[in-house]
C-alpha cells in the first residue's frame, strides 16, 4: 500500500513538471516584467501609447522583448513574426 501512494506520488511529480516546462514561453522558468522592458523598448516612439500597447502584447505572448529602442528582432524570433489581420509587423 505504501508503494503504491509513492508511485503515485512520483508521478504527480513528473506530471506537475512536465506542465511547468511546457507550459513556461519558449523554455524560460521565469516571468519578464514587460511594463519595464515595453517602457524602455518604447522611450523613443513617435507614438509611445501605441508602442506600448502592442509592446505589451507581444510581451505577453511571447515571454520576451528584444533589446534596445528597435532592431535586434533575432533575439526574439516569436515577436519578430507577430503580425496584424492586415499582414503588418505587430510588435514595435
Amino acid at each position: 500500500m505504501a508503494s503504491k501512494a509513492r508511485v503515485l506520488l512520483c508521478l504527480s511529480l513528473v506530471a506537475v513538471l512536465l506542465l511547468v516546462e511546457t507550459t513556461t514561453p519558449h523554455g524560460q522558468a521565469y516571468a519578464i516584467d514587460c511594463t519595464a522592458r515595453c517602457g524602455y523598448r518604447c522611450s523613443k516612439a513617435g507614438r509611445p501609447k501605441m508602442c506600448l500597447r502592442a509592446c505589451n502584447t507581444c510581451c505577453q505572448r511571447c515571454g520576451c522583448v528584444p533589446p534596445g529602442t528597435s532592431g535586434n528582432e533575432n533575439v526574439c524570433p516569436c515577436y519578430a513574426n507577430m503580425t496584424t489581420h492586415n499582414g503588418r509587423h505587430k510588435c514595435p
